[in-house]
């Protein structure tokens, strides 16, 4: 029998141990223990065959099909944790049940030592979900678009400064151009693991610096109640001036094909109005990418400004960024700044 522990101990053995996810590519995708590698013990049409089974015949009929579709592959299965060259893995299904359990049985026949987590995924999401209602010392850099609060933020972490880029986990920028040259979004529930996994690593007795956000990066929901928390904190709201915006817009987004820079424009037509978009698309086609994005800018700065009138005023301090400021400059007067 497989040594079975709990999510706490699970977690920790994950520091120095391989994680293996024996759920199907399709449970898997929907959203995993970062860092986890999928082995699946069944594919997805397999999966769905022996829960129809287990529906229809009940479950030793569901065990005797299970056992029909894993005796063709359990060579490669062993095969597959092998070449994680560790003698001791961490393994979880949905449940902690049956999949694992079998799973762990199967490679121990390869004298590979095995850990079950208990509650299997199921607890770890537990843990995901109750991670967001800690009380925390948050931080959020606000600013217009195109304020270059990533880059901000990126240099304050290169400070040693405690930060999380929401949008770099959620492979979004955060605007109807965010996904432009970014990877395919991670699900929600994805998104949230990940959130977990950097929150888990930050200490929470120290501010926590997070850049202004809605609640939707691209496809990707930030977790209810830490977005609340998110919209109660303390904030700094760096104003540059537009043209510096506009200029580190180009430097971002400028090099992209004209087509896709379209695609992007024509997201917001309904906001943004059919004129004034017919009117991008134009100058998009003609090259005066200076003017698209000032045009873009009009409505992105009202929507700023609508979302930072729903904080509370006591909350909100401006810090005016002169024209010639380096990132590095402003992320320096972020840090000295008392929030």
């Amino acid at each position: 029998m497989p040594i079975t522990v709990d999510i706490s101990q699970f977690s920790a053995l994950s520091e120095t141990l391989p994680v293996v996810d024996v759920r199907s590519p399709n449970e898997y995708q929907r959203g995993h223990i970062p860092g986890a590698i999928n082995i699946p013990l069944f594919n997805d049409e397999e999966r769905a065959a022996v829960g129809t089974v287990y529906v229809q015949a009940g479950r030793n009929e569901a065990v005797l099909q299970g056992l029909e579709f894993a005796g063709k592959k359990m060579r490669k299965l062993c095969e597959a944790a092998l070449a994680l060259k560790s003698e001791r893995l961490l393994l979880h299904c949905w449940r902690g049940g049956m999949r694992s359990r079998s799973m762990a049985w199967l490679f121990e026949t390869v004298n590979l030592q095995c850990v079950v987590l208990e509650g299997g995924y199921k607890a770890f999401r537990h843990e995901v979900l109750n991670e967001m209602t800690i009380p925390r010392e948050l931080r959020i850099l606000s600013g217009y678009t195109g304020s270059g609060k990533t880059e901000v933020l990126a240099e304050l972490k290169k400070q040693r400064q405690q930060v999380i880029d929401l949008e770099g986990l959620a492979n979004n920028k955060g605007s109807a151009f965010g996904a432009l040259g970014q990877p395919p979004q991670p699900s929600t529930e994805h998104f949230e693991n990940l959130l977990f996994s950097e929150l888990r690593k930050t200490d929470k007795a120290k501010p926590l610096l997070l850049e202004d956000e809605s609640v939707s990066i691209g496809k990707a929901q930030i977790p209810a109640a830490f977005f609340n928390q998110m919209k109660q904190a303390k904030t700094l709201q760096i104003i540059v001036p537009q043209s510096v915006r506009v200029q580190r817009l180009l430097k971002e987004y400028g090099d992209f094909d004209r087509a896709l820079l379209a695609e992007s424009i024509k997201k917001i037509e309904k906001r943004i109005g059919y004129d004034r978009c017919k009117q991008a698309l134009e100058l998009c086609a003609a090259g005066e990418l200076a003017q698209v994005a000032k045009i873009l800018l009009d409505y992105y700065d009202k929507a700023y400004e609508f979302q930072i009138s729903m904080r509370a005023p006591e909350t909100v301090t401006r810090l005016d960024i002169p024209d010639e400021a380096s990132i590095a400059e402003i992320a320096e007067r972020v840090m000295n700044y008392e929030l």
